[in-house]
């Protein structure tokens, strides 16, 4: 878990999720270290039930700058006990992304997951001048699969302001593919680097397929909606109100659990509540 910079003084969220495998699961405490870091929204002892999850957040309020590396131990009695999450994030001073001279990129480290050979996912990175200006001249990007865009060189970053970028990860073959991105300016700290991480997968033989009772409204037809954690977030997958009450998500991974959901849409396009939600755990 990454948080990037965060201001001293401030402070910056992130959700997690413990979920269980293939039978039931207790989990009786976490143990957390790292300056500035804390744990929150779940209660211990808890028991998740085989191939379910239950949420948590971890805050990170840094108290003075510079980097803080950080974990969670989740005792439990898992065959893997203690399970430990990595946390990292770094105080930067008020005022500026970073200290005079300095070039600051957000996130350090920009984690896709796992991606689906022959798709992309993308995410947005910032670049931050500390409290003067910084002259950002290029940028280098290794690692296949990943690109850069968004942003245009030369680019002059005044005193605490910020400039957006892109990262696209496009694998074109299954396994674990590293990559890094190298801002080159005229900062004490260049060149400015973005770890990033991510990992090709095949396309799933698998399907999941859905089914659900027919709204007592008058409905034009329903979305459908898919997350990977347990009460979301959630993203729709059909384009257009399906009208029937059936859908098979062709486009699930090997290995995960997706949670669903449903609403129903009326002929104004106005939904209805999400439904109850189902699970569906993909060998």
């Amino acid at each position: 878990m990454s948080f990037g910079n965060v201001p001293v003084g401030s402070n910056a969220i992130q959700k997690g999720t413990l979920t269980a495998g293939a039978s039931d699961i207790t989990v009786s405490a976490a143990a957390g270290k790292g300056q500035g870091y804390s744990l929150s929204g779940i209660s211990f002892p808890v028991t998740l039930p085989a191939g379910q999850s239950v949420p948590f957040t971890v805050t990170f309020a840094p108290q003075t700058a510079g980097n803080a590396t950080g974990s969670i131990a989740f005792n439990s009695n898992a065959t893997d006990s203690p399970i430990t999450e990595t946390l990292t994030g770094s105080g930067t001073q008020q005022g500026g992304g970073t200290t005079a001279g300095q070039l600051a990129v957000t996130p350090t480290t920009m984690g896709f997951g796992n991606v689906v050979v022959g798709s992309n996912a993308i995410q947005p990175g910032t670049l931050t001048a500390g409290s003067s200006d910084i002259k950002v001249l290029s940028a280098v990007w290794k690692g296949q699969g990943y690109s850069l865009s968004g942003i245009s060189f030369p680019v002059t970053l005044p005193a605490g302001q910020s400039v957006p970028f892109t990262v696209t990860f496009a694998p074109q073959s299954a396994g674990n593919t590293s990559g890094s991105i190298a801002f080159d300016s005229n900062a004490t700290n260049s060149p400015t680097t973005e770890t990033l991480t991510g990992s090709g997968t095949e396309q799933s033989q698998h399907s999941v397929a859905l089914s659900w009772d027919a709204s007592t409204s008058q409905v034009v037809g329903y979305n459908i909606y898919r997350g990977v954690a347990s009460g979301g977030p959630y993203t729709k997958l059909n384009t257009s109100a399906n009208a029937s009450t059936a859908y098979t998500d062709n486009s699930v991974q090997s290995g995960q659990i997706y949670y669903y959901v449903t609403t129903a849409v009326d002929s104004s396009n106005v939904e209805s509540v999400y439904s109850n939600q189902v699970t569906a755990s993909i060998p």
